[in-house]
């Protein structure tokens, strides 16, 4: 099999060459665009997923489609290390400078870019520390050459500044008759009181039929978030869980792409490429390039899977789990390590999936012989990590397919 026709994709973010699996998703947001397009009213969207489900790849897709559909659209991914203020700033600075050549007010968009301006220089500390001057990285200007406006989303407190903000890009779609989507990947990373302020500004658009939705996307715990900083949050938005691919799917993902370069499949291998993979796309693109590469001839077979998989397993070894496992200190390993045991037993006894299995922090406490209270700093910080994550209290999973299987096979 020659590897430069390889189709598969197996990258981080990274499109495949068929995207299987997601039309229910994708005609959900179909209804959503043309919805709000007609003046009804709509709410925004949470994606919510394991690591490696393709919740990036689709959130990129939904911003084609918006893009297809001439909205302005902005995106950015969440740091737990920064405040939201000069990231949605800069994405609606790219939305509204997709809608402008469309205005016909020029005054209308400079309006709208010094009330922008002023909301992204309100974050910009006066001075340093003892009255020295901003560092570098503090002294952000975001391209903008009109001046900043005063009185309008620039009072300092993150939730006012972002209600009058995004109802003032709204406006400036409405005058075009479209509409503006703002897509925010690894959301779960956004700082408390900046999902506060986003979950009171999307209440507002909302109340106001507005044509500004927010497209979220993060971890299984993500509603979690929301509702921890907004209680009517469970009702704003629209979630939708991102899961591994049933098998009709997954055999999609691999078949059709190697159908184009007139390559066929047995059944035999689908079913062990299934089996190795559990779906997850991720999966099915890493051991689906390994194949390829190991296939001799067509039809692909189970033993050409059987060959390739011990590469795919490596490679997946040290890119995908290896280094997040390099991340964690001794303390967070010993931690994660009593997680895979117990999510191995559960897996056993109750007939669970070790992959997606919710270990009780009681039970990991009782493992390692150690009082609940003591694992608290490695708990938090495996969590803060994106190792982890707590989706029901009391309870802690991987946040990553297949982490436990990998953990099992690492020397202590």
């Amino acid at each position: 099999m020659d590897p430069v026709r390889n189709p598969y994709a197996p990258g981080a973010g990274q499109r495949p060459p068929e995207l299987a699996g997601r039309g229910r998703e994708l005609d959900v947001f179909d209804v959503v665009l043309e919805r709000i397009a007609r003046g009804r009213p709509e709410r925004s969207l949470m994606l919510t997923g394991l690591r490696g489900v393709g919740k990036t790849v689709l959130l990129n897709t939904l911003r084609s489609e918006a893009i297809n559909r001439l909205w302005g659209t902005g995106k950015i991914e969440a740091r737990p290390d920064q405040s939201l203020r000069r990231p949605i700033a800069a994405a609606l600075h790219m939305a509204v400078r997709e809608l402008a050549p469309r205005h016909r007010a020029p005054d209308r968009i400079d309006a709208f870019l010094g009330v922008l301006k002023a909301f992204a220089q309100r974050s910009t500390p006066p001075s340093g520390r003892g009255g020295a001057a901003p560092k570098l990285r503090d002294r952000w200007q975001p391209g903008i050459d009109v001046p900043a406006s005063s009185g309008r989303a620039d009072s300092g407190d993150i939730e006012i500044d972002l209600v009058e903000l995004l109802s003032d890009a709204a406006a400036v779609a409405t005058d075009v008759g479209t509409g503006i989507a703002v897509f925010i990947d690894e959301m779960q990373d956004v700082g408390a009181e900046d999902v506060s302020a986003l979950c009171a500004a999307c209440h507002e658009l909302s109340q106001l039929g507005a044509p500004l939705i927010v497209v979220g996307a993060g971890l299984p715990h993500l509603p979690a978030v929301l509702s921890a900083a907004k209680s009517y949050s469970e009702r704003l938005y629209r979630y939708q869980r991102i899961d591994r691919l049933d098998r009709i799917a997954a055999d999609q993902a691999l078949c059709a792409p190697a159908e184009r370069e007139e390559v066929e499949y047995e059944q035999k291998a689908l079913d062990l490429l299934y089996e190795k993979s559990g779906g997850y796309p991720y999966f099915v693109q890493a051991y689906g390039k390994a194949t390829w590469d190991h296939a001799p001839r067509s039809p692909i077979t189970a033993a050409d899977v059987r060959v390739a998989a011990p590469e795919a397993e490596a490679e997946l070894a040290v890119g995908f789990f290896g280094s997040r496992f390099e991340r964690a200190t001794p303390a967070e390993r010993e931690y994660m390590r009593a997680m895979a045991t117990l999510a191995l037993v559960d897996g056993e006894e109750g007939g669970r999936d070790d992959m997606d299995a919710a270990v009780p922090t009681a039970e990991i406490a009782r493992a390692l012989g150690r009082k609940p209270a003591s694992l608290s700093p490695a708990r938090d910080a495996l969590i803060k990590k994106g190792l982890i994550y707590s989706g029901e209290r009391g309870t802690v999973a991987f946040t990553v397919p297949h982490f436990g299987r990998y953990l099992r096979t690492q020397p202590a």
